[in-house]
């Protein structure tokens, strides 16, 4: 009888660029394919917040429905389970006659505790566990450095690595599997109700309507790329906010594996080929070398990124005052580009990177209040969810993580008029605003009376006043910062 080979599926929802499934074909072995929805993963964070949020978690159903299709389509299948992996594997492994099991492995407390125990409860079996590395775009051993070694600062690690290191190819996916066994039931995906959770209708006033699932987000490649020909221009649109083209929004398919960075990579240099070849082609490779950044800057520093003080093991005195945070959580601040932000945030689960860096901004350097809360916050709400760019983002906005610049302040009011010059994004999220003109409407505590009036806008019923002011607050954060760097350093 041939080998039987268990895939253990996580973040890796493809065909394409799929090692460990490319690895036990040419072994000529049965793939039995399996994925669990582990119940942990649908507990609430430290902080009380649903750990996967509704909208977050109807994406994930659609990329793990999308991929049982895909191999349905193949001639086999996906074994579904609703339990912890350490529980299923071995009852699959001995109902199955399993000999192997690969999977990607990851590097992040939770996620390694969790193969941990995996290999723990097969202990006493005859079982080889293979584990690949499969979430970035450079493998680790073909860095210019080990892990231990990892550059502190971005622009160090890229350029060495631009000078020194190679993208492997990506792999197609297979045109064939072997016959999936008939002793097991595949199992169904199921309903959010078991998971604790309400079906979400899609929202109309989103960015772009994320259909979770491989097949999906290959056809977003292919529109972005191919069809609307605006790879070229994503240097100079990457920094807009509304509107579905202004970014590439490939994050919510590289986060749960459904687009391999390498086939994105592979992608760009054929357009480079057939098309231009400019900065924009650039800058979008430039952007996967950040997820790379904080994936192996969190495997180097472990806990470290989740923990209070950072990586940089600052003791600040940062705040969990809830009533000034559900302001934020909600969009109540008063600054309208901070508020429209999180109400995207809360409707669509997306939000453009430059109003993640505004609002991560505000709540550390003018609320002063624990990063580790808008971190979680994002953990639940973000459809394209990844625990190292998140948690190393946070990091860095925070100013506990990797940043050169030391306390890194965005001034609101001046980065709306930078980005959203007519309001359109402000007004989009913010309806109450609407009749405001542009060089009013990111500042409406100026209005006075009469312009209240005139606009419809009355302060302090239909729009808050601001909660603190930029300057003042900023200034404040900024004396901690420096005192729990001189405290460091001391």
């Amino acid at each position: 009888m041939k080998n039987r080979i268990l895939i253990w599926h996580r973040n890796d929802l493809r065909l394409h660029d799929h090692t460990p499934l490319d690895a036990a074909l040419r072994k000529n072995a049965v793939t039995i394919p399996v994925y669990c929805f582990d119940p942990r993963q649908f507990n609430t964070t430290s902080f009380g917040f649903p750990k996967t949020g509704a909208i977050r978690a109807q994406f994930l159903v659609e990329c793990v429905s999308n991929l049982q299709h895909s191999f349905q389509a193949l001639d086999s299948n996906l074994i579904i389970r609703l339990g912890k992996p350490e529980q299923v594997i071995p009852q699959l492994v001995e109902q199955l006659n399993i000999t192997e099991i690969y999977y990607y492995q990851e590097v992040t407390t939770e996620e390694v505790a969790v193969e941990t125990a995996v290999k723990q409860a097969l202990d006493d079996r005859h079982i080889v566990i293979k584990t690949f590395w499969g979430q970035t775009l450079y493998h680790p051993d073909d860095l210019p450095f080990d892990r231990s070694n990892i550059p502190e600062l971005f622009t160090t690690f890229r350029k060495q690595v631009e000078k020194q290191s190679l993208v492997r190819p990506s792999l197609p996916p297979p045109q064939q599997l072997p016959p999936f066994p008939s002793e097991v039931d595949p199992g169904e995906i199921p309903p959010l109700t078991h998971l604790g959770l309400q079906h979400t209708q899609p929202n109309s006033g989103a960015a772009l309507v994320f259909q979770g699932g491989e097949t999906a987000g290959l056809a977003r490649l292919h529109e972005y790329f191919w069809q609307q020909d605006l790879l070229k221009t994503y240097k100079e649109t990457r920094n807009g906010m509304l509107g579905a083209n202004y970014s590439s929004k490939f994050s919510a398919w590289l986060a749960t594996g459904c687009l391999s960075p390498r086939y994105i990579y592979n992608q760009v240099l054929q357009y480079e080929d057939t098309r231009v070849r400019n900065d924009s082609t650039y800058w979008l490779i430039f952007e996967l070398l950040w997820r790379d950044y904080f994936r192996f800057i969190g495997a180097k520093h472990g806990n470290r990124i989740f923990l209070r003080s950072g990586i940089q093991g600052l003791s600040m005195n940062w705040q969990q005052d809830w009533q000034q945070f559900e302001q934020w959580q909600k969009g109540k601040t008063g600054y309208p580009l901070i508020d429209a932000n999180m109400k995207e945030l809360a409707a669509t689960g997306f939000m453009s990177n430059r109003g993640r860096q505004n609002v991560a901004s505000f709540l550390t350097k003018n609320l002063g209040i624990d990063w580790r809360m808008g971190a979680e916050w994002f953990e639940s709400q973000l459809i394209d969810y990844d625990v190292c760019s998140n948690w190393g983002n946070w990091n860095y906005s925070a100013g506990v993580g990797n940043d050169a610049r030391g306390f890194r302040f965005f001034n609101i009011t001046k980065q709306a008029q930078d980005y959203d010059r007519q309001g359109e994004y402000v007004k989009h999220w913010l309806p109450e605003l609407a009749a405001l003109p542009a060089e009013k409407v990111h500042e409406p505590w100026k209005l006075t009376t009469v312009e209240q009036k005139q606009y419809g806008v009355q302060l302090g019923i239909d729009y808050p006043y601001p909660m603190v002011d930029l300057f003042q607050s900023a200034a404040a954060q900024e004396k901690r910062y420096n005192a729990a760097v001189r405290r460091a350093k001391a």
